[in-house]
C-alpha cells in the first residue's frame, strides 16, 4: 500500500465507485524544473489520462508554468493512496508531496466523480 502509516499535512480524500474517474490538478513550474509523478498500486488505480495546461502570463512571459491534470479509473473498491512527487531534474529527493486517499465504494450515492 501506497504511503500507508504515513500522514502528510496536505493529505485529501477523493470519493467514487468502482471504474469511476477522479481528476486531480497540480501547479507546477517547469521553468524551475518542476514536475509531478504519481505513485500508486496499479491493481486498484489506473492512469488514464495524463496532461499539462500551460499558463499564459502578462505580455506574453517566456514561462513553462500551469497545471498537470491527472484522471485515474477506480479499478476496485477499498481505500487507495495516491501520492504525488514534487521532483526537480538536480534532485535526487522530493521537494514536495501531495497524498489522496482515493475511497472507492459500491454505495449508491457516491455515484459522482471527484475533481482536485
Amino acid at each position: 500500500m501506497i504511503g500507508a502509516g504515513e500522514r502528510w499535512q496536505q493529505e485529501k480524500t477523493l470519493k467514487t465507485r468502482p471504474d469511476g474517474i477522479v481528476t486531480i490538478r497540480l501547479w507546477e513550474d517547469r521553468t524551475r524544473g518542476e514536475i509531478y509523478m504519481p505513485l500508486y498500486d496499479s491493481d486498484a488505480v489506473a492512469l488514464v489520462n495524463d496532461d499539462y495546461e500551460r499558463s499564459i502570463g502578462e505580455n506574453w512571459n517566456i514561462v513553462d508554468s500551469g497545471k498537470h491534470i491527472f484522471e485515474f479509473r477506480a479499478l476496485k473498491p477499498g481505500e487507495h493512496r495516491i501520492v504525488f512527487e514534487k521532483r526537480m531534474g538536480w534532485r535526487f529527493t522530493a521537494e514536495d508531496r501531495r497524498v489522496y486517499v482515493l475511497m472507492v465504494t459500491d454505495d449508491k450515492a457516491s455515484t459522482n466523480d471527484d475533481h482536485a
